[in-house]
């Protein structure tokens, strides 16, 4: 029986983090602190198992490596993406990725650009999303002046919308949103500013002004999105982005729809609802449901999805096949 690849995410606690990811999405949670859903990750500080199959209990990093053949033989060494569930029950640190070219040769990794899909946002939520410097001069003197007030760009949100962050932007997740992002797959962040936090032992978070400033783009422009949805009787498939690295869309499911996958495989998580997935033309149909995430493997060229479902997919970019 072909079958998708059924992930067990990780769950990182920090210091900003809550208890939506239990209440939302029904993950066994210890702490009233965990952050971040590391979902679809082969990433080294959080790399997922398979559920099931004849893989089950192997990392995904391991079957990336063991089994290329499910992923269209990439010529990537390490699996490129990272899918991740974001509770922001405080206000993030603003922070600001690096290029792939900075990443390796600073940290020893991709740079990372990512996007969000907003789950939920409270009234009144806000990101950080860009600045106003017009010049890295500018740039540098509003930051060791703190003039956080006049820098930084706040824009409010709400659910269901989509913003691109590509490296260099500087950004932060305000309190009270909930996001699905989407991101190559790094962990090298750096830290700009983080409302003057302390951790535990009453230290001061780690900030990497130095490194800000190198890879920050200045001035900050807005990326242009061409947002294209296409109606299938009562529903949808939304496509938010095609880039470099990733491409990224919402598949709303009322009743019966049709998925092509034109990539060599397809990251898939479930944000709401219950239903079932065809892989190919086969009449065996498996279960899926609110809270989880799969790879749909190399082998499979269509997908039929019936049910009531929102799901965000995303694919690996021309850059990444």
């Amino acid at each position: 029986m072909l079958e998708p690849l059924f992930l067990k995410p990780v769950f990182q606690e920090k210091i900003w983090g809550g208890t939506q990811l239990k209440e939302v999405f029904d993950y066994p949670l210890e702490s009233d602190h965990v952050g971040e859903c590391w979902a679809i990750s082969a990433h080294p500080h959080g790399v997922c198992t398979i559920e099931n199959g004849p893989l089950a209990g192997q990392k995904l990093d391991s079957v990336w490596e063991k089994y290329p053949e499910l992923f269209g033989n990439p010529k990537e060494k390490v699996f490129p993406l990272l899918t991740k569930i974001l509770d922001a029950a405080d206000d993030l640190s603003v922070q600001v990725h690096p290029d792939d070219l900075y990443g390796k040769e600073h940290a020893g990794e991709l740079g990372k650009t990512e996007c969000w899909y907003i789950i939920s946002a409270e009234p009144g939520a806000e990101i950080i999303y860009g600045h106003h410097a017009t010049t890295k001069e500018e740039l540098k003197d509003m930051i060791e002046s703190g003039d956080w007030e006049h820098l930084l760009r706040r824009v409010p949100v709400k659910a269901g919308d989509f913003y691109f962050v590509p490296s260099g932007t500087i950004h932060a997740i305000g309190k009270g949103i909930m996001i699905l992002e989407t991101q190559q797959s790094s962990d090298t962040t750096y830290r700009v500013y983080d409302y003057d936090r302390t951790d535990d032992e009453g230290n001061p978070r780690e900030l990497h002004i130095k490194e800000s400033l190198d890879v920050t783009n200045v001035p900050h422009k807005d990326p242009i999105l061409t947002i294209k949805q296409e109606n299938h009787d009562e529903s949808s498939v939304t496509k938010y982005i095609e880039s470099d690295y990733f491409n990224v869309y919402q598949w709303d499911v009322s009743g019966i729809i049709s998925i092509e996958q034109p990539a060599p495989y397809t990251l898939v998580s479930v944000l709401d609802g219950f239903g079932y997935i065809y892989l190919n033309d086969e009449d065996n149909r498996i279960e899926i449901k609110k809270g989880q995430h799969f790879i749909l493997p190399n082998e499979v060229t269509k997908a039929r999805l019936e049910g009531e479902l929102t799901i965000i997919a995303s694919e690996p970019g021309l850059k990444n096949r």
